[in-house]
């Protein structure tokens, strides 16, 4: 009896205008912000290298940003790849797919790269790509529909 008017009390808490006209002030206010941006006006800040970061926090740290991705095609495709690959990288191996993750402003320019749709920029053009590209092929038909277990 007492759970049950627990639950209608929640319910009707949720329900009070005072809830719904903040959240509705917000969206407007968001929308009316949001409206006529552009990239010049708001630039995004530019890629940080962490310079005395350890090789193996370095590893843990890339291994979570490359299954936490924007898109749900680079989480699979990038966390994949990194379960394979990223505990044989070397220092300079691992230096290359941090820049190549994280310097570039748009996930969909690593996967047009990766998947051969769009040419890749010298920048980033180099060995680990070249391993990227050939495990975005998936020749051997591995089930990549999951992200891989931690």
């Amino acid at each position: 009896m007492r759970f049950l008017s627990l639950i209608r009390a929640c319910q009707s808490y949720a329900r009070q205008p005072i809830y719904q006209s903040s959240t509705r002030v917000f969206l407007q206010s968001h929308r009316l912000s949001s409206t006529n941006n552009t990239e010049e006006e708001y630039p995004l800040p530019e890629y940080q290298e962490r310079q005395t970061e350890a090789l193996e926090v370095k590893k843990a740290r890339l291994l979570y940003q490359s299954r936490k991705r924007g898109m749900l095609e680079n989480g699979l495709l990038l966390s994949s790849f990194a379960a394979e690959f990223l505990n044989s990288f070397d220092e300079k191996e691992t230096t290359m797919y941090d820049r190549l993750i994280n310097k570039p402003s748009n996930d969909w320019e690593i996967y047009y790269w990766a998947i051969g749709n769009k040419p890749t920029p010298e920048e980033v053009d180099n060995k680990i790509m070249d391993t990227l590209k050939k495990h975005a092929c998936n020749e051997n038909l591995v089930d990549c529909s999951r992200l891989p277990d931690l």
